[in-house]
């Protein structure tokens, strides 16, 4: 038996769960990304990028539409620098801070309950640093076996809140959005997974996403 905690959820049997990552079971911190580049000489990058908003350049590089060397390329050209790729690549990754076993263990116990998928915003930057953590802190190649499918942004061609982002996992896996619920850290996100349809629920600062079930 499973307890929803803090969100009240229609009567409706949930059957599916689509997860963010970074900020749901990965801990990430943008703050770290930006404060870094600030360090090295681009005071206003906190204007280009944040949680809660970002430049084009980054939606692009999300959904896969430019390759990290255009990437690295148009930071220096809107920074006004000349950082080489290892300098951008870890200041772009700062933010990224590892996968809490528990979390990998609420995953297990997740499956056991639901059909359970992957919804990330990322980029080939990311993943790859990503990919390069959890073999090292957590022994793991891959999460593939926690999830039923994993839907990377970069790969998909398309990003949250954009409608298509949730459409594709839905009609790739045959779903029902009223028995789907997402969970998400960023607001935007949530109320774009609403507007399909599917539940939502916001994962508020301070909470881990363990908080929001119990197990029985």
């Amino acid at each position: 038996m499973v307890e929803f905690r803090f969100s009240p959820l229609p009567k409706t049997q949930i059957k599916n769960i689509i997860f963010d990552l970074g900020g749901v079971l990965f801990e990430v911190n943008y703050h770290l990304t930006i404060n870094r580049f600030k360090e090295m000489g681009v005071p206003q990058f906190d204007v280009h990028y944040s949680q809660m908003n970002q430049m084009h350049l980054f939606d692009r590089f999300e959904r896969g539409e430019i390759p990290p060397t255009e990437f690295r390329k148009e930071i220096n050209q809107i920074a006004g620098t000349s950082f080489s790729a290892k300098e951008i690549d870890e200041a772009w990754n700062a933010m990224l801070l590892g996968f809490p076993e528990e979390n990998l263990r609420f995953l297990e116990k997740a499956g056991k309950y639901f059909r359970t998928f992957l919804l990330s915003n990322t980029n080939l930057i990311h993943i790859e640093k990503f990919y390069e953590m959890i073999r090292r802190e957590n022994g793991l190649e891959h999460i593939d076996c926690y999830f039923d499918n994993i839907y990377l942004s970069h790969e998909i061609g398309a990003r949250k809140p954009e409608a298509r982002a949730y459409e594709i996992i839905l009609e790739e896996n045959q779903l029902n959005p009223s028995e789907t619920l997402f969970i998400d850290d960023s607001p935007q996100h949530v109320e774009g997974a609403s507007d399909t349809g599917i539940h939502a629920i916001w994962l508020k600062p301070g909470l881990n996403v363990g908080d929001l079930f119990m197990f029985s």
